[in-house]
């Protein structure tokens, strides 16, 4: 059996770069809200919390990005650009099972963010999953250590 496990911590909640001087995202406690269509298939919202810490803040490309983890395929370094308050990524893998995962947050004010993260995965060629995920989250409280 062919498994690939993309594990976005974006969606419990976007690989190098820094905030600047100014912070896109504040520590605390966030709720974050999903919202994901799977094959055509509308799936119910998923409000979760995430505790976002001082060093996660920091480094939004980490804590926002992809995480790969394959068997049979192996996957690109990602793409990862910041403009603005924006934080887009895309992340490729090749072999048995090819995917496409691609996300944009948009980080318009330090305590909420907009997001939208895809993937595609194919098999010899044919479509096997098409995920689209809305993410919204925001920040409902002070981080505790």
């Amino acid at each position: 059996m062919i498994r690939i496990g993309v594990a976005l911590l974006a969606l419990l909640a976007a690989t190098t770069g820094s905030c600047g001087a100014e912070q896109m995202i504040q520590p605390g406690q966030w709720k974050v809200t999903s919202g994901t269509v799977v094959n055509g298939v509308v799936q119910p919202p998923q409000p979760k919390l995430r505790c976002i810490t001082p060093e996660q803040a920091e480094d939004l490309a980490k804590t926002f990005g992809p995480v790969s983890s394959t068997i049979n395929s192996a996957c690109a370094d990602p793409e990862v650009e910041t403009s603005g308050r924006t934080l887009s990524w895309h992340l490729q893998c090749r072999g048995q099972l090819d995917a496409d995962v691609a996300g944009r947050f948009n980080f318009d004010d330090p305590q909420h963010y907009k997001a939208t993260v895809t993937s595609k995965a194919r098999m010899g060629g044919r479509l096997i999953s098409d995920v689209k995920t809305e993410l919204e989250g925001e920040r409902v409280g002070d981080w505790q250590q």
